[in-house]
């Protein structure tokens, strides 16, 4: 990783966090409550400015921050003391963080579609003979709706076949646009077998360098690594990532046929004989756009209001997948991670211009945003949503909770939380190595 791109990371989380705590910070303020200190940061304290009651610090360790807000965790006479203020009040101040996530996330999305675009979930092949043909979709049909959920982008599609991939026939319904009306159709997956060699590199015109390979599969088992650069595929040259999905859409792998490489390693080159992996699944016969097309007007709002949606829709179905134990320990990531790979989309981006790094960045920024804000409102104490779950249970009962015992409940979860923060700390250090 380069220096450059962790002092853009750290920017990037800096602003993220001081947005969810501005809106802490802003409500509490609205509302009446004394705010001791606004702070950017964890640790010792570095530095920090007085203005009136309110000191705003920076503290050593560049991740989270906070509003320290009087009366927080324990009983207070201060009429200004955060626990003296009404629920409703004190509900305005915890949503608030999340929910300037939320804005902050809509904001940068409208830069972003402004900029780059949305990607419109257009059918950009149709197989003859398949399943999408004989439910009568044809290139050029945007997709509108799938299996009962509304799609704006083609990525959207995608998500919904990685989380609830198709393993059988059944019909999935779909809407789409053509000629400015919209229609109803039904596609019945149909059984396809594929063959792979389990590896994954960019369709661009730099060289055909292999970005990863997958464990257990044939292109791992034949010793090839990231990093290798593919010149020829069974006797034909390849120059460029392009060169490789053209031959590949030319040269379709089969049965028990091997495919030999050539490629270079550390300017040596070597050769490989792969007998490709074969995999049965359901193909609906259509291929969709999952590139941006340049938009303006109003539907810079429609579709930025679209991406908030799209990342924390993306972001419960992930915690869902964790919750529900199909996530492994080594695929979890923190700062570390997120820091290499905002490295990697910077070092690939670069070539094409400033422009596209900065809508890059501005992607990422949107996804951490609206990933804080969804995160926070989870019920779990020492979080926004804890906080909030504290004062449903409040309404219901009519009565605060001891004050004491919540201190102590929310500042047992907060060493869990950072008991958490070391184990991602150290799988990223340990992944990244």
């Amino acid at each position: 990783m380069k220096i450059g791109s962790i002092i853009i990371a750290i920017l990037m989380f800096s602003l993220v966090v001081i947005f969810h705590e501005l809106g802490h910070f802003l409500f509490a303020k609205k509302n009446g409550i004394g705010v001791t200190e606004f702070c950017l940061g964890m640790g010792p304290k570095l530095f920090g400015i007085k203005r009136g009651e309110t000191t705003y610090s920076l503290r050593l360790f560049p991740i989270g921050g906070a509003c320290m807000m009087v009366g927080e965790d324990e009983k207070s006479d201060d009429e200004r003391a955060f626990n003296n203020k009404t629920i409703w009040q004190r509900f305005q101040v915890i949503f608030a963080g999340p929910f300037f996530n939320f804005i902050l996330a809509f904001l940068l999305s409208m830069i972003m579609v402004a900029m780059a675009g949305y990607d419109p979930a257009r059918v950009t092949d149709v197989t003859a003979g398949s399943a999408a043909e004989a439910a009568g979709l044809q290139v050029g049909d945007v997709i509108t709706e799938f299996d009962g959920s509304n799609i704006n982008f083609g990525r959207e599609i995608m998500v919904e076949l990685a989380y609830n991939p198709i393993s059988e026939a059944t019909p999935i319904e779909l809407s789409y646009e053509r000629d400015g009306k919209e229609y109803t159709t039904t596609v019945v997956p149909e059984k396809v077998t594929t063959y792979y060699l389990g590896f994954s590199y960019m369709a661009d015109d730099a060289p055909a360098a292999i970005s990863a390979v997958s464990e257990g599969l044939p292109m791992a088992a034949a010793g090839l690594q990231a990093g290798d650069v593919i010149t020829s595929i069974n006797g034909t040259a390849i120059h460029t990532g392009t060169g490789v999905m053209e031959y590949f859409d030319q040269n379709p792998m089969t049965a028990n046929t091997p495919v030999k490489l050539t490629y270079e390693r550390n300017s040596l080159s070597y050769e490989a004989e792969i007998i490709p992996a074969a995999q049965e699944s359901y193909s609906l016969g259509f291929t969709y756009n999952i590139y941006a097309e340049k938009t303006s007007g109003f539907n810079i709002i429609k579709y930025s209001a679209a991406e908030v949606k799209y990342w924390i829709v993306t972001t419960v179905k992930g915690l869902g997948q964790i919750f529900g134990g199909k996530v492994q320990a080594d695929d979890l990531g923190g700062p570390v991670r997120i820091v290499s790979e905002i490295s990697n989309v910077v070092t690939t981006a670069s070539p094409y211009g400033l422009s596209i790094v900065v809508v890059e960045l501005i992607n990422w920024c949107v996804l951490l945003s609206a990933n804080l804000g969804v995160m926070n409102l989870l019920p779990i104490p020492a979080l926004d949503g804890g906080r909030i779950l504290f004062l449903l249970i409040e309404a219901v009962r009519g009565k605060p909770l001891d004050r004491e015992k919540e201190g102590i409940v929310n500042g047992i979860f907060f060493i869990l939380l950072m008991i958490l923060m070391v184990f991602v700390f150290y799988n990223d250090i340990r992944n990244l190595f």
